[in-house]
């Protein structure tokens, strides 16, 4: 048996030693060195850009902009950002001389604006890092500076300035959901509950900041050795951009320093293959943490407005919720992203009567994106904190309000479809809630604080507890085809002797390559040290699809088990070797209706519960979190202790969004854009203990009844700390991130009433 058990990671010794090669590790013989030219603007039209005085200084070899792009644009769902944005003038030198150039390949649908402070300008090659930094900063470029748009509720008014020629009225996308006679449901509620909230940006910080290494291979491909998600989409990009053949880009994944989503979009991709295709010559990019902060895409900042009622002993019958989200100027993956914020801002419950409305909404802040949870965190802690305040109003005990309305198999979801086949979210509450009896009594019997931030403050000391729960979709949403491929090679004369497994996977950190070899040991019922795996390549392996939507694991099970499935039948005929390729497609998705919501989104879901016991500081509003409770179904664990590691890892992120990370911005411009400024969870801010709970239903979707599970641990973080807090003051805080400051002033607001 090789599924169930915890393997050592595949990839542990390598990054313990440093053997590992990440992507700014990596060079070649006559590599070049490159830095990108960042706008640092909000809003601003680039009348010139005089590159004479940086191509003059010596060890310079080029300096590209978006005008030696043949595609300026680029973009994960649409085409509607530049790779970098252009002038209508430009001064260059050619052949010894300065020559002025009216760009003959400007795009005209992006009017040469800077759109937000990271917009990319220009993409210096010089013999070093050093001489590229100089020559970056003897680049003259002429603004005319513009209004910038940085309020969303501002940017929806009537009059205010078109940000994007896509998106009329600054609307880049509508949801719109409607089920039941919502009115007439709250005219019959014997309780509501109604409040605004709101959610912050979040940095992914992942550790290695955007590089890469582009050169051209020996079958003469543009090849970029570079951190993302989907390779095959990387590739197509890529190819798109530079208008070329599909197979003469090759993209490869060395290891990747953490992603969490942040690589799904581009970063140095498409400008490093532009300088290593017109140069022939290897060039290598490594982004400072400044850069990766300005430059990359955060989680979607959101506004809710949102309304709950239930009859007396606790039926909901009515919800109601307006989202407005911060998609900045360009789509990137905000779109599905809201889709996700709409399907669960009303929580896992089956609620008869529901109205949501949701807009992305075009403004001049640093572009959102995919970030773990995709949406979905900043909707449960909306939905779970209206339950929270919801069972407090009815004197209820919040697990029982939630057990008495929870989604079972065959309740309709709020797109009044029957939920998806292994329904467990009531499973899961009851396996936290017994975890929660279980440690309670080990609770009670402390007779000191656990935490040194407790024996420091004690006078001033406050404790309380809080429960949440939430679901979340696998895989890819909203008819959206989902596949996934693997190749397999079965090797030997009367009996399999090794097997070869082909997949084009990102291993992001999460053990998705160490989960690959488990799977196919456990179906080829070979020892893991018989199998190799060939992975992150585009020129040995299928399409994977993304490391992201927790739907690594789940789909590639699928593709690897038809591929082995496959390769066994041809083993049988006396095939040998024995070579089998499958492409695994999930059954069909739907979109919502536009004008009801309507449909069946997702393929499947993941469920989690979570228990916090927090300790608060009164006098400086400071909070600790002592421990986490976490239930997780995972249909089944391939490998116990990287399902923990998730576990452990998701909860300290999703704290570090609840009470720490403070993105700050002003006027378009990032304040916080070091880590002296955006401050993430140091050792000292982690939980004192977090409990993982294992739930293993079956997914009768899932191959081996496996269940992604990869964000759920974040999702439902928020909304039970927040609970805690309240529960040890007696506050409701209705807005993320929960600072000190933001705490204080809450109590004050308290007391002075």
């Amino acid at each position: 048996m090789a599924v169930g058990i915890s393997l050592p990671r595949i990839d542990a010794y390598a990054k313990v030693t440093g053997q590992a090669l990440y992507p700014g590790d990596l060079s070649m013989p006559g590599m070049a060195h490159a830095k990108v030219l960042f706008a640092r603007r909000p809003h601003a039209r680039v009348k010139s850009i005089d590159l004479r005085e940086a191509l003059a200084l010596p060890g310079v070899i080029a300096i590209f902009t978006g005008a030696d792009v043949p595609n300026n644009e680029y973009g994960l769902v649409l085409f509607d950002a530049p790779v970098m944005v252009s002038a209508n003038e430009e001064w260059r030198i050619e052949n010894g001389e300065s020559k002025f150039s009216q760009c003959s390949t400007f795009n005209s649908q992006f009017d040469g604006v800077v759109r937000h402070v990271g917009e990319k300008l220009a993409f210096i090659v010089a013999e070093t890092e050093r001489i590229a930094e100089r020559a970056r900063d003897l680049i003259r470029v002429e603004y005319e500076d513009l209004p910038p748009l940085t309020d969303m509720h501002e940017a929806l008014k009537p009059g205010a300035p078109q940000l994007h020629p896509h998106y009329p009225g600054n609307v880049m996308k509508r949801y719109r959901i409607r089920k039941g006679d919502v009115e007439a449901a709250f005219a019959q509620c014997d309780v509501i509950v109604e409040d605004i909230y709101t959610t912050g940006a979040q940095e992914h910080a992942y550790l290695q900041p955007e590089a890469g290494l582009a050169y051209i291979d020996d079958a003469g491909r543009v090849t970029v050795q570079v951190a993302g998600q989907w390779a095959h989409e990387d590739q197509h990009q890529i190819a798109h951009a530079l208008n070329l053949p599909l197979d003469q880009v090759h993209v490869i994944y060395p290891a990747i320093g953490g992603a969490f989503g942040g690589r799904e979009d581009m970063s140095v991709q498409i400008v490093l293959a532009l300088a290593a295709w017109k140069l022939r010559r290897p060039v290598k990019i490594v982004w400072t943490r400044e850069e990766s902060i300005i430059g990359h895409h955060k989680r979607h900042p959101m506004w809710f407005h949102a309304k709950l009622g239930a009859t007396r002993d606790g039926r909901l019958l009515a919800a109601q919720v307006e989202v407005r989200a911060d998609a900045g100027p360009y789509a990137y993956t905000s779109t599905k992203v809201l889709g996700n914020t709409t399907v669960t801002c009303t929580g896992p419950y089956e609620i008869p009567n529901v109205a949501v409305d949701a807009c992305a909404v075009v403004t001049n802040n640093v572009p959102s994106g995919a970030f773990r949870g995709f949406g979905a965190p900043q909707a449960l802690f909306v939905a779970e904190t209206q339950m929270n305040k919801l069972a407090e109003k009815l004197g209820m005990d919040p697990v029982a309000l939630r057990l008495k309305n929870a989604l079972r198999d065959g309740s309709l979801t709020a797109n009044n479809m029957p939920i998806p086949p292994g329904c467990t979210i009531a499973d899961v509450i009851m396996r936290c809630a017994t975890q929660i009896e279980n440690s309670k009594s080990k609770i009670e019997k402390e007779e000191t604080p656990l935490s040194q931030f407790s024996i420091l403050n004690s006078q001033f000391l406050r404790r309380g507890r809080g429960f949440a729960c939430g679901h979340k979709n696998i895989g890819f949403s909203f008819g959206f085809p989902e596949r996934c491929e693997a190749t397999v090679e079965l090797h030997g004369g009367a009996e399999i002797e090794r097997a070869i497994v082909r997949h084009a996977g990102a291993e992001c950190g999460q053990g998705a390559h160490t989960a690959f070899l488990q799977l196919a040991a456990e179906m080829l019922k070979l020892p893991a040290d018989k199998i190799e795996l060939v992975l992150s390549d585009t020129a040995t392996s299928g399409n994977s699809g993304s490391a992201s939507a927790s739907r690594m694991t789940f789909m590639a099970a699928h593709a690897i088990q038809g591929a082995i499935e496959a390769a066994l039948n041809k083993w049988r005929d006396e095939e040998r070797p024995a070579v089998a390729h499958h492409v695994y497609r999930a059954r069909p998705t739907t979109p919502m209706d536009e004008a009801t919501g309507q449909g069946d989104p997702n393929i499947t879901y993941g469920y989690v519960a979570q228990f916090a016991e927090v300790e608060v500081d009164v006098e400086t509003g400071h909070v600790h979190v002592r421990r986490i409770v976490c239930a997780d179904d995972v249909g089944r664990a391939v490998n116990p202790q990287q399902v923990v590691g998730q576990i452990e890892g998701g909860v300290v992120q999703a704290l570090g969004w609840t009470n720490l990370e403070n993105f700050v911005t002003r006027d378009g411009h990032v304040l916080s854009s070091h880590f002296s400024t955006y401050l993430i969870p140091s050792v000292l801010d982690i939980p004192d203990c977090v409990e993982s709970v294992i739930v293993e239903n079956p997914d009768p979707h899932g191959a081996l009844g496996i269940r992604g599970m990869a964000e759920m641990p974040f999702l439902v973080v928020a909304p039970a700390v927040v609970a805690a807090i309240h529960d040890a003051t007696g506050v409701w805080i209705n807005d993320l991130p929960v600072t000190p400051e933001r705490l204080r002033a809450k109590l004050r607001q308290k007391h002075e009433e």
